[in-house]
């Protein structure tokens, strides 16, 4: 990572140009490739992912056939952030759900470079605050909201996220991330892409019509969106 290249990655772009400098020399770039794990849920964090394109999604488990997600880290934020909590095993897996790259740094490192960066611990400890309200929120949304809605704030998410009009996505895929059977997926999206509001073909989705999009999400997009 050139020390002069400047971060997409927000968090990153948050701190002063000479630390980020002080930081970047510390880090090396890795593809985000599509269903890659990062973290195993009790595995230790050894390195910390900034991504600046691509998401990773964390997903807990429902049973030991089945996983649910509960939060995504895109370029607003950073994977691995229990480390900074003093916590050094991943509460969840951590699964790359859409494909881009990532500045990678040791646990150890970035440790040090919070402890001796006030900027740096301050845009983290404001990150993990609007971590925490996606993963409330989520689990709000989960529970009360039909699947068609919940369908559009998680594309909202990621549309966020990946920043492009068109990603790669498998209906197993969508049916882990939202907890639900591949046939329930399978209809929302078909009654979404009726609707002219995304097209779904081959494991690709695109947005269509953000607008619309953002009309039939239920509300809580829009709660998450806010506390970032």
């Amino acid at each position: 990572m050139s020390p002069n290249q400047n971060p997409s990655n927000r968090l990153l772009a948050a701190i002063p140009k000479t630390e980020f400098k002080l930081l970047s020399a510390k880090m090396e770039t890795v593809p985000l490739v599509f269903g890659e794990p990062i973290y195993e849920a009790g595995g230790e964090i050894k390195r910390i992912y900034f991504p600046e394109s691509g998401i990773i999604s964390l997903l807990s488990a429902v049973d030991t056939d089945s996983t649910l997600e509960v939060g995504i880290v895109g370029s607003e934020g950073v994977a691995g952030v229990s480390v900074f909590l003093g916590v050094g095993a991943s509460p969840n897996r951590a699964l790359v759900q859409g494909s881009g790259f990532a500045h990678t740094i040791s646990s150890r490192a970035f440790l040090a470079a919070c402890k001796s960066s006030e900027k740096l611990s301050s845009a983290v400890r404001r990150y993990i605050h609007s971590l925490l309200t996606q993963i409330s929120q989520s689990a709000v949304c989960n529970r009360y909201h039909v699947i068609e809605d919940r369908l559009s704030r998680w594309l909202l998410m990621t549309h966020d996220r990946m920043r492009l009009d068109e990603f790669q996505i498998t209906q197993e895929f969508l049916s882990n991330m939202l907890g639900v059977r591949r046939e329930a997926v399978s209809k929302a999206a078909g009654d979404l892409q009726r609707r002219g509001l995304i097209s779904y073909k081959r494991g690709h989705l695109m947005v269509i019509d953000r607008p619309a999009l953002e009309a039939a999400a239920c509300p809580c997009y829009k709660l998450i969106a806010n506390g970032k």
